[in-house]
């Protein structure tokens, strides 16, 4: 069974299903995923598909940076009503096929609507203790 999905801060490192969608070089249109990233105990940083992402960055653009790329993201809890995509945006959200049946539960559907939809299982698991060195480098 899957670890409980948890929204907002945490004070442990926890699993949280999140929406994800790459900024850097997109208008609302990015490639964009729904999975479970693995939060740092400050909350700050996520770690998702083999990456570090770092809470900080302000703007209606994003609110984090991949710290080995600089590269800027949007990350929010999933909605409800599954309007994660700006609605500007366009393109499929891929979901991790191990988070389908999460994700339906908190948005109360009993499957994907698979015009905005893609299930993959090629989210890679991602070790925080492979970004410690980057996280504590001196500024």
């Amino acid at each position: 069974m899957s670890p409980p999905i948890k929204q907002g801060r945490t004070p442990r490192e926890l699993t949280l299903l999140k929406y994800i969608e790459l900024k850097t070089g997109y208008n609302d249109d990015g490639p964009a995923w729904i999975g479970r990233v693995k939060a740092s105990k400050s909350g700050r940083t996520l770690y998702f598909n083999g990456r570090a992402l770092k809470k900080g960055v302000r703007g209606a653009s994003g609110n984090y940076v991949d710290l080995k790329t600089g590269e800027i993201f949007w990350v929010s809890g999933v909605k409800r009503d599954s309007a994660d995509r700006h609605w500007a945006g366009s393109g499929k959200v891929l979901i991790e096929a191990a988070a389908v049946q999460e994700y339906l539960s908190v948005v109360g559907r009993t499957e994907l609507d698979k015009t905005r939809f893609a299930v993959t299982d090629a989210i890679q698991e991602t070790d925080p203790a492979d970004f410690v060195e980057l996280e504590n480098r001196p500024l």
